[in-house]
């Protein structure tokens, strides 16, 4: 893979990438994922339900294909096998790749590839749902990038994002507190001034092709933890479809 790609931020590859093998440990550099794992997986779940996916299936998304964008070592992209889907997960740092080849059990239905978005696009390939969870900040050319996932997600497919806000509080929750004080974050994992507030995602998917049908905000409490509402003050959730 080329490193250095018109959506791909080296650097940024190259941080995730040194974090590769601690990935699968819940008390490790990737802890606050492991934490809103279920938060995501309950959204994807409630999103598909909303297209039209039987809330009764044993496996809601049985006979669909799924693509996972900036997978890393597979934390979601099991689990989406586990729901049913035909996976494949794509990462811009080879390490995380073969992190996720490594963990992924022997039966699991699914395919971990280091290639950027615009190469698979390039080649043609098309999926029922695409999930880009926490990457969106990352990346080196926005646009190019959304226009890469509208040609990714198939007629009548599902795409499905969440990543930070760019608000005070944001700043405070998630650079402050949880890079500098508490460290669930490993320093310097984000960058403040590239997160993207709901109104300007929103503006860029429309002009990548895409209809916005939902934004859900996730917050966190004491006493509550992690929760999914209308605050989308520090991180949000959003779906999208082909306009």
């Amino acid at each position: 893979m080329d490193s250095h790609s018109g959506t791909i931020d080296a650097g940024e590859a190259g941080f995730f990438g040194a974090l590769a093998e601690d990935w699968w440990d819940p008390a490790g550099s990737s802890a606050m994922l492991h934490r809103i794992n279920p938060l995501r997986l309950g959204y994807i779940r409630d999103a598909m339900i909303a297209r039209g996916r039987k809330p009764q299936a044993r496996r809601i998304l049985d006979g669909l294909t799924a693509l996972d964008v900036g997978c890393g070592a597979g934390l979601l992209t099991e689990p989406l096998a586990r729901m049913g889907a035909c996976v494949t997960g794509i990462d811009a740092a080879p390490e995380n790749v073969a992190a996720a080849t490594a963990h992924a059990p022997a039966g699991l239905d699914v395919t971990y590839r280091a290639v950027p978005v615009e190469v698979l696009a390039g080649e043609g390939a098309t999926f029922d749902l695409v999930t880009c969870m926490e990457v969106v900040e990352h990346v080196a050319d926005r646009p190019a990038f959304l226009h890469s996932l509208r040609a990714l997600v198939a007629p009548g497919g599902t795409l499905i994002m969440s990543t930070p806000n760019r608000t005070p509080l944001s700043y405070a929750t998630l650079i402050v507190g949880a890079e500098w004080i508490t460290r669930t974050i490993p320093r310097g994992a984000h960058d403040w001034k590239k997160f993207v507030t709901p109104d300007e995602l929103s503006a860029e998917l429309t002009t990548a092709g895409f209809a916005v049908t939902g934004v859900t905000g996730m917050t966190w409490r004491p006493g509550t933890g992690f929760t999914l509402g209308r605050d989308t003050s520090v991180n949000y959730y959003l779906t999208a479809v082909p306009a």
